[in-house]
């Protein structure tokens, strides 16, 4: 079995692109099979090295590696081989309209009522016609004759699929410039490198109809197995963009986002599984199946990374996260991380936590007596998990408050925050020599 993800390297990978990669990935992986990484790279007017880089740079930090990888740029050879075949087979011809022409044509047929398809007028064309429209400085582009049948498939997600190709132009091959479009090269890629299945989103149904006709004129028949999966949407309802640059992997990495928070929405949005954070990718290979994906488009809200990249923050292991923390140099040990990620909404507000141990604070002391009080009753260090009980009680038997009145005061001038991780914890960590500067409203 071999699968591919072909992006072009004409924009940054976004969220759609992931889900087409996961999907393919977490299928081949399933059954042991090749995953291929093909740099559709044909249009090179757009096509960038940095976009490219950017790719391997995005799958390798999302973990999806792959095991082969083909270039499309570097095929041309094999490229003009399948053109002549089928141009010797009489299924490559050449157009000369230009593209008002075709529009007029598109715009006279719906006029009538009739589908704008095209009227395949240059097949009756003479050599001396062909020459006067060559003299005229007219280059050709090149259409696929499709049969006029229907074209059949049992579709890994949708079930039995027909493409009435009757209903269809003849797909446009190649450009006037001699530019290859990206049909015949993807068939040819599928044929020549062996890929057995292609998963790709709903949008390219009606292109199957005429890539399977493409297979059988190369191949005498043998075309690969086709899923087709319903497309992600935005919270509008509109198909997602890859222009949008917030939804971009680069961006989701950068906010500091964990992979597995985008892969784990990712493999389950728009299934019949719950949207949970899992934290291995054998989880998601060993839960996948197509038989789960709705017919829907599946909503993406870019809230639901953050919130399972805060789900599987508050369960991270100590050794699994002590990278990330030395990278934004909070690594204050195994008791700070297991006080702390509770409270996490984003890895980055580990840094927060880590000055309040740390220091330097400033205080905030809105009851200098009470805080006054809890000063002279502070005891002395080492600090253990039973300081901070045995601290509040004294300041509550002292001042007789009690319940907010008694643990806000406290927090708020041993941390400056209102709300955080549990004061016992904290407290052991913040230690008595900063507790005390603290309560005495010195900056520390």
């Amino acid at each position: 079995m071999k699968v591919r993800f072909a992006p072009s390297p004409t924009g940054k990978l976004h969220v759609g692109n992931v889900i087409t990669a996961l999907r393919n990935w977490l299928f081949v992986r399933q059954h042991g099979g090749t995953f291929l990484l093909r740099i559709d790279d044909t249009d090179t007017a757009r096509s960038t090295k940095a976009y490219e880089d950017g790719i391997r740079t995005d799958l390798t930090w999302l973990g999806l590696t792959w095991d082969e990888e083909a270039r499309q740029s570097a095929r041309f050879d094999v490229y003009d081989k399948a053109r002549d075949r089928l141009i010797a087979a009489g299924l490559l011809y050449p157009c000369y309209e230009t593209a008002e022409e075709l529009d007029r044509k598109r715009k006279i047929a719906l006029s009538r009522k009739l589908p704008p398809v095209y009227d395949r007028a240059a097949l009756a064309l003479t050599d001396a016609e062909k020459a006067a429209f060559e003299a005229e400085g007219r280059k050709p582009h090149w259409r696929f004759k499709l049969s006029g049948k229907r074209v059949a498939w049992k579709d890994l997600i949708r079930g039995e699929q027909t493409v009435d190709t009757a209903s269809m132009s003849d797909p446009v091959l190649i450009r006037e410039d001699g530019a290859y479009l990206y049909t015949l090269p993807s068939v040819v890629d599928d044929v020549d490198l062996g890929v057995t299945h292609v998963i790709r989103g709903e949008d390219h149904v009606t292109n199957t109809g005429a890539q399977a006709e493409i297979f059988e004129a190369l191949t005498g028949g043998t075309r690969p197995e086709f899923g087709h999966f319903p497309l992600l949407v935005g919270a509008d309802g509109e198909t997602l963009s890859k222009r949008i640059g917030s939804l971009s992997v680069e961006s989701l990495r950068e906010q500091g986002v964990a992979p597995l928070a985008v892969l784990s929405l990712m493999a389950r949005i728009g299934t019949s599984d719950p949207v949970e954070a899992v934290d291995n990718l054998d989880a998601l290979v060993a839960g996948f199946d197509f038989g789960k994906i709705g017919r829907a488009p599946a909503r993406f809200d870019p809230e639901d990374v953050r919130r399972l990249d805060a789900q599987l923050l508050q369960h991270a292991d100590y050794a699994a996260i002590k990278p990330r923390l030395a990278a934004l140099d909070c690594d204050l040990g195994e008791a700070f991380w297991l006080a702390v990620r509770g409270n996490l909404a984003k890895f980055d507000d580990v840094s927060l936590w880590a000055r309040v141990v740390q220091g330097p604070i400033e205080p905030q002391i809105d009851e200098p007596d009470f805080i006054a009080t809890a000063l002279g009753l502070l005891p002395t260090g080492p600090y253990d998990e039973t300081s901070w009980s045995s601290f509040t009680e004294a300041v509550k038997a002292a001042t007789g408050a009690k319940g907010k009145g008694l643990f806000m005061p406290l927090r708020k001038a041993l941390t400056g925050q209102e709300h955080g991780p549990e004061m016992k914890s904290l407290f052991m960590l913040i230690g008595p020599d900063r507790a005390a500067a603290r309560l005495a409203g010195t900056t520390a």
